[in-house]
């Protein structure tokens, strides 16, 4: 056997392996053979987080092939599936059952917080360990991306501030928000042309060398197959994990908010912490930022349109206190993350930090919850929300990090206009 065809066996075993695993949940699915909700749930979630992985794969390759702009599109619609899926069945569901509403908002929330408090935490501290004493620095490209995560933060923290006032909702107005902003970032960031010589890492990387007519094949049904197999488990996994909840007097909420993003976000955790073990954690954070974004703005923009559709005109989501009080905690740890990146530069001090306040707010919030019930929760949400800003707000006594956040959108604004100028002299 030679090299390159021993090379080329590595990524093939890997999509074998990913479709092994997605195949029983897509069987159950179509022979609405019934188990208990546990199995039920352990089948449709495996079988998301091995179609993840090969949409991670499709549009990693897709980047060799299309344009910078396709390519971000796809990319980017493709990070958000996997959560968009299950969260539009909440949301569909919510139209005709309310309680269904604070199930879309809890794995939004969930889907968010997690990528932050888990995601780069580890990519940061990671890269600490195969760096010692190196700070992560990100490229000055990703200033629009932070400048889109800080503007979609502010605007997420009105969501909170208007339930004060009213009944708490996701309406009209926060999709053209938020959906402005994905357009806007997708817009801009894709003015950039595709780097000549683009090249891919990772267990992917030897299919980089297959003819191109082959190559686009294998891409279209690395897009196709596994986008058919999330929309077609999405549904069963949602109930599954309701009923699984009921069943083991499990709360639902807990399952919902964060073993249902444990499933749909691995795939993309792992990628970036491939890089980061590689001592690429540059490119590793800027993975899980870019995603940030997507979830952040897509992601919670289209709930409400999902739950429109389904009531036959423009509606409000609605969402309960608690979920106030998610989003509101969801806000202000988004805000933290982004004014310790600011500077474009973290070190472990900052990824410890980020790990050990997600990790203490999900364990008191279990441990309330248990003891004493929902009645205190929002408290302990509320208080760990007031303890983010509080951090946000120490971040900003460094002299460093207030110029540095004083200049983000000029810094934002002059690469885009760099990228522009780039793409008119490409094509000039």
């Amino acid at each position: 056997m030679t090299a390159r065809s021993a090379s080329m066996r590595r990524p093939f075993t890997w999509i074998a392996l990913a479709v092994a695993i997605a195949v029983p949940g897509f069987v159950l699915r179509l022979t609405h053979f019934t188990h208990t909700p546990g199995f039920e749930a352990v089948l449709f979630g495996v079988a998301i987080l091995g179609a993840a992985f090969l949409l991670g794969a499709a549009g990693e390759l897709a980047e060799l092939e299309i344009s910078a702009g396709l390519a971000l599109a796809a990319v980017a619609l493709i990070a958000v599936l996997p959560e968009y899926a299950v969260d539009m069945v909440f949301a569909w569901k919510a139209a005709d059952d309310p309680q269904y509403a604070h199930f879309a908002a809890a794995n939004m929330t969930g889907a968010n917080r997690l990528l932050i408090g888990i995601g780069w935490s580890a990519v940061i501290l990671i890269f600490w360990f195969k760096r010692r004493h190196r700070p992560l620095v990100l490229a000055t490209s990703h200033s629009v991306e932070l400048a889109f995560l800080l503007a979609a933060t502010a605007w997420a923290f009105t969501i909170f501030i208007r339930s004060l006032f009213r009944d708490g909702s996701l309406n009209i107005i926060d999709v053209i928000v938020f959906v402005s902003l994905f357009c806007g970032y997708l817009y801009f960031t894709s003015r950039s042309e595709k780097k000549e010589g683009h090249t891919i890492s990772g267990p992917m990387a030897p299919l980089a060398d297959l003819p191109k007519r082959k190559r686009r094949i294998l891409i279209l049904a690395l897009f196709v197959i596994p986008a058919a197999a999330i929309l077609a488990v999405a549904e069963p996994f949602a109930e599954s994990l309701v009923e699984t909840g009921e069943h083991l007097g499990i709360d639902e909420f807990i399952l919902v908010q964060w073993l249902a993003p444990l499933a749909s976000e691995a795939p993309e955790m792992g990628v970036a912490l491939m890089f980061a073990f590689r001592g690429m954690g540059a490119m590793g954070l800027g993975v899980l930022v870019s995603s940030k974004v997507n979830q952040w703005t897509l992601l919670v923009g289209t709930l409400p349109i999902v739950y429109s559709i389904n009531k036959g005109g423009v509606s409000e989501l609605p969402l309960d206190n608690r979920q106030n009080f998610e989003f509101l905690l969801t806000s202000a740890q988004s805000l933290f993350a982004v004014l310790l990146l600011v500077s474009l530069r973290i070190n472990w001090r900052g990824g410890l930090l980020l790990l050990f306040l997600f990790v203490s707010q999900i364990v008191t919030a279990l441990v309330v919850e248990e003891t004493v019930g929902d009645e205190r929760l929002t408290t302990v949400l509320g208080i760990f929300a007031v303890v983010y800003i509080a951090a946000a707000i120490l971040v900003l006594t460094s002299g460093g990090q207030r110029r540095a956040l004083v200049g983000l959108f000029p810094r934002a604004l002059r690469q885009l206009r760099q990228s522009v100028a780039a793409t008119a002299s490409s094509h000039g």
